[in-house]
């Protein structure tokens, strides 16, 4: 990745995005929520379609045939969108008290025990030689995860710095659930609190499988780079997209 191109290109595509904002609606803001609720909890094996999700979502409709669990995912997932929204909009500071809050509200009434807490157990990671922290080292990482971001957030492009985020995030693992879209709308939230709109990381096969591969990239192999640019690549497609949609 041509780092370079990748900023230029960016910053353009925002320029001309804060120059449309006056055209932004709630409409389009709500119907790229669901489509980032669906695609977040899709990368996490939810089985609802993107009609199914905003037909529970908006309209309080149960699919029949669907688990109750991918249910209150995709309503949880809603919520914390909600929240995150209402952090950006009144400016409150990206603390620790907020991770787990966001966290909380993802696995309210799924997993009452763990929610807003972190994991006291060891984990493994499907599909990965990775090994998260082991429990008793979790406190100082979420320390020196917040040290990082008070010392860079306004010194590193903020889609790297939301790349970061997300990385270091799945990397500590400090959740027995629900780390990834945990870590996904920490991304969003920096992108959010920077002007920018929702970034969507896709959930489909293929897509997925690129996700996670840059994740072990950067866990196994300290390699950050092509995470990095998936970031950067659903950032300029987040941009070219609301564009089109402010534009019309």
């Amino acid at each position: 990745m041509n780092i370079e191109t990748t900023l230029h290109q960016i910053d353009e595509l925002k320029t001309e995005f804060d120059r449309y904002r006056k055209n932004d609606s709630y409409r389009v803001r709500d119907a790229l929520a669901i489509e980032y609720t669906y695609e977040s909890d899709r990368i996490e094996g939810n089985t609802l379609t993107l009609m199914e999700t905003e037909l529970v979502v908006n309209q309080g409709v149960t699919i029949a045939g669907k688990p109750l669990k991918d249910h209150l995912e995709a309503i949880n997932h809603a919520h914390a969108i909600g929240f995150v929204n209402e952090v950006v909009k009144n400016k409150v500071d990206f603390k620790e008290a907020v991770l787990l809050d966001i966290r909380q509200l993802i696995l309210r009434s799924i997993n009452d025990q763990y929610a807003g807490k972190y994991r006291d157990v060891p984990v493994t990671i499907s599909g990965t030689t990775y090994v998260p922290p082991q429990p008793y080292l979790i406190k100082k990482e979420i320390e020196d995860y917040f040290l990082f971001y008070e010392e860079q957030k306004e010194q590193l492009h903020p889609f790297i710095m939301a790349a970061e985020l997300h990385e270091r995030l799945v990397t500590i693992h400090p959740f027995v659930d629900g780390n990834g879209r945990t870590a996904r709308l920490i991304m969003n939230l920096e992108l959010l609190r920077n002007g920018y709109p929702i970034a969507i990381l896709k959930g489909g096969n293929d897509d997925r499988q690129v996700y996670y591969n840059t994740l072990q990239t950067a866990q196994v192999n300290g390699n950050k780079q092509p995470f990095i640019g998936l970031v950067a690549d659903v950032v300029k497609q987040a941009l070219v997209k609301y564009l089109e949609l402010l534009r019309g």
